[in-house]
């Protein structure tokens, strides 16, 4: 497993997470605002300045790569979490619309894996 980069990853996660937690506090949110955003940014950053100094060795852009590959789907995931506590509690109208969204896209994933299916058999 490549663990390369997640010093780099951890500390970009560490200070979004910090800038997340203030910007809430100082618009008067009890919680994190936009941590994750910031810290893509700061990753984002931080890789470009350190290959250009040649200082980032590509199995640490490989770790990188990996860990936040890893990490979308688990974010994606909690956010789902909360849109359903959130539709719960907004009523109805909230709850149905989510489920005919979910069904609907569920219907729809054969129809999508097709698109494309001719050019790839010639």
């Amino acid at each position: 497993m490549k663990i390369y980069g997640v010093a780099l990853l951890a500390f970009c996660y560490l200070v979004g997470k910090y800038l997340g937690l203030t910007l809430g506090k100082l618009i008067g949110i009890d919680g994190d605002v936009g941590g994750v955003g910031f810290a893509m940014v700061l990753l984002i950053a931080l890789s470009l300045g350190l290959k250009k100094k040649n200082w980032f060795e590509d199995e640490s852009e490989k770790g990188i790569l990996f860990w936040s590959s890893m990490y979308i789907p688990v974010v994606v995931a909690m956010a789902s979490i909360l849109n359903v506590k959130a539709a719960i509690s907004g009523g109805w109208v909230a709850l149905i619309v989510g489920v005919v969204v979910t069904i609907s896209s569920f219907l729809l994933v054969p129809m999508i894996s097709k698109i494309g299916q001719n050019e790839r058999a010639k």
